[in-house]
């Protein structure tokens, strides 16, 4: 099972830093849900190039995450904004973050 949620997240922060032909081969498989065998077709390659390019970009996106832990930080941020009781300040500080996560 593809786990969207978490691609997603990753491709919004870290999506910038691939190759144009990572980023569209990731979004060609979960966000079009194009199998890899019309990946492989509609770019002219082997299934086993359109494979190895995605997992290679899930390593790569993963890495910057592990490394830079942007996404982690928003999260831990975003559970500490609940904490504040004067709503202004909650939603000023929420509208600095990068990403975005559900209220």
């Amino acid at each position: 099972m593809k786990d969207l949620s978490n691609i997603s997240l990753l491709i919004d922060c870290y999506g910038g830093l691939l190759t144009k032909k990572q980023l569209e081969y990731l979004t060609n498989y979960y966000f079009e849900d194009l199998s890899l065998n019309e990946i492989a077709e509609n770019n002219n390659v082997s299934k086993n190039a359109v494979y190895d390019s995605i997992k290679k970009s899930e390593k790569e996106l993963k890495n910057y995450e592990s490394i830079l832990k942007l996404i982690e930080n928003s999260i831990k941020r975003q559970m500490l904004y609940h904490e504040i009781k004067d709503e202004v300040l909650k939603n000023k500080l929420l509208e600095t973050e990068v990403i975005k996560h559900g209220k």
